[in-house]
């Protein structure tokens, strides 16, 4: 069956432009062909959608039950100020972190399913978003590397990883809700992940892992760190750069993604909607007492 709208593959081993189509309106079937697509590309990009926040919402309910409904991603505080690269307060140590290469939610017992991320105010220069198919990654490995880390897990931690940027979520200007600063139990999980709906392999690294197991951790840094920089290279890389009304939607379970810089004298208002994992399928590995 023809899918009802046009579909244009990114110049990269995953993601697509879907055009034709306002995904605030899509029938069942549709949304069908759509989420297919989805779990095909990992990545699809829809130009010009101008969704206003209920309608996002409701979209990404569509994919399944939200972690949170709507959060901003912003230099601009809530008085309309824009927030000084200089003060470093919370939110932009936030905004920096985002800049490393990471899943979502890997540091939470239930690590999320994907993100719908919308457009309402761009800088002229810089400001894109990064996204690395860890699918292409996996496969990419030689044989060696992939018999070293198949049985091989990590640890995911905010704190971990924002600690290097001096962040400890001390809230002190109001402006970040301390998300993902829990004081649980740090989760930890697997390497080379099993996608719950396609069952290929990928590899689950990023920013917030760290402390292998087995490893000490010097030798734990570097080979994280090796399999960062392997996999987030061409053709496995894509680069979106926004224009206001832009809306994507991606699968966390097997992309990475980043913010990269751009001028903060600048506005960018950016609105994110999390979609939750399955337990089944995306809860940590159970450690021992």
């Amino acid at each position: 069956m023809a899918r009802p709208f046009d579909i244009e593959p990114v110049d990269a081993t995953f993601g697509a432009v879907v055009r034709g189509i306002k995904v605030a309106e899509l029938d069942e079937a549709a949304f069908r062909a759509l989420y297919d697509a989805w779990l095909e590309y990992a990545l699809l990009i829809f130009p010009d959608q101008q969704l206003n926040h209920p309608q996002q919402i409701a979209f990404a309910k569509r994919f399944g039950p939200l972690e949170f409904e709507m959060a901003a991603l912003s230099n601009v505080k809530s008085d309309g100020t824009l927030r000084r690269e200089a003060d470093n307060d919370d939110m932009m140590k936030v905004l920096k972190g985002n800049m490393g290469w990471h899943h979502d939610s890997t540091y939470m017992p239930v690590q999320a399913k994907g993100a719908v991320f919308s457009a309402e105010v761009v800088p002229t220069i810089g400001g894109k978003t990064g996204f690395a198919d860890m699918r292409a990654a996996y496969d990419a490995l030689d044989a060696t590397t992939k018999q070293r880390i198949e049985g091989l897990s990590a640890y995911h931690s905010l704190h971990y990883s924002q600690s290097k940027l001096g962040h400890q979520a001390s809230q002190a200007d109001g402006e970040y809700s301390g998300y993902g600063f829990h004081n649980g139990p740090v989760p930890l999980r697997p390497l080379v992940k099993t996608h719950p709906e396609t069952g290929r392999k990928s590899l689950l690294v990023g920013r917030h892992a760290h402390n292998i197991p087995g490893l000490d951790r010097t030798e734990s840094e570097r080979l994280l760190q090796q399999l960062i920089d392997f996999a987030c290279q061409p053709p496995r890389i894509y680069h979106h750069d926004w224009k206001p009304g832009d809306a994507v939607v991606w699968d966390n379970r097997c992309l990475m993604h980043q913010a990269t810089p751009w001028d903060m004298t600048q506005p960018r208002v950016m609105w994110h909607s999390r979609i939750a994992g399955d337990p089944t399928s995306e809860s940590a590995v159970a450690q021992a007492a």
